[in-house]
């Protein structure tokens, strides 16, 4: 029982660490990335549709992204879609794609940036450290149900301890290369 209750702390606490660098991927750093566009939907014929399933997303050049509607009908659709999602894009067409132009990103604004990725970051050690505090928990209330030995208990929260410090220095290492990318010209 305490090795599922491990493993369980093991793989929400990997969970975190995914949602985490998703939110991540979301922030725009300049430079052309198609994961930027991930959490758009578009109205499609009465379904919410991610824009990526309608859409070709592609690079042509390092500050454009390109989308080429499965079907023409869909283009200024696409287009209201980005403006809506308010990400800092003005999205044009040229008939037979939706061109979106990536800007470059000022001092200021990078430095606004910087402190979203912190915020993130924390976040997603809150969420590691509580899944720690509740696994906790678990193997306390276990221990005392079960007569585990007081030394069981102390190791399994050792271990505990080290999954927490491996997952926020992983945490820490995505907010790193995430600032290197965002301080980037």
């Amino acid at each position: 029982m305490l090795d599922n209750i491990h493993q369980e702390a093991i793989s929400r606490m990997g969970s975190a660490v995914i949602h985490t660098q998703n939110e991540l991927n979301k922030i725009r750093t300049g430079r052309a990335n198609p994961e930027i566009f991930d959490s758009i939907v578009i109205d499609y014929y009465g379904t919410p549709t991610p824009l990526n399933q309608v859409s070709t997303v592609s690079i042509p050049e390092p500050k454009l992204i390109t989308l080429q509607a499965y079907e023409k009908s869909l283009i200024p659709i696409i287009e209201k879609a980005i403006v809506d999602a308010n990400l800092g894009f003005t999205p044009g067409n040229n008939g037979n794609a939706v061109l979106v132009p990536i800007p470059a990103l000022s001092e200021e604004r990078r430095k606004e940036l910087i402190k979203f990725v912190h915020k993130i970051i924390e976040d997603g050690k809150v969420a590691v450290r509580n899944i720690r505090r509740d696994t906790l928990h678990k193997i306390h209330d276990y221990g005392k149900k079960e007569n585990e030995s007081e030394d069981e208990i102390k190791g399994r929260e050792t271990d505990l301890q080290e999954i927490t410090d491996s997952h926020i220095k992983d945490l820490e290492s995505h907010e790193k290369n995430k600032e290197k990318e965002l301080m980037k010209v």
